[in-house]
């Protein structure tokens, strides 16, 4: 089930840094983590989907690469959205 743009909206409101932010690491790896959700969920009915799991773990990997520019650029931000998300790490 695809991300849906009232989803989408209500993320980006609750991890916005700023009124206009859209594109922070933050708001990024936030949507991320749901559209990971959604597709774990879809593999969970469907195990044998293969092309759907090559695209989870490039999502995995992306939103990894966010995690570790945020972690290197500033640790207490990468530390509270981890924890906001739930992310084990």
């Amino acid at each position: 089930m695809p991300l849906t743009p009232e989803a989408k909206q209500a993320i980006m409101a609750e991890f916005k840094l700023h009124e206009s932010d859209t594109g922070s690491p933050e708001v990024q790896v936030a949507l991320l983590t749901q559209r990971i959700k959604d597709i774990t969920e879809h593999l969970k009915e469907h195990p044998k989907d293969f092309s759907t799991r090559r695209g989870l773990l490039k999502l995995i990997g992306q939103r990894r690469r966010l995690l570790d520019y945020l972690k290197k650029k500033d640790i207490t931000r990468y530390r509270n959205l981890i924890k906001a998300l739930g992310i084990r790490k």
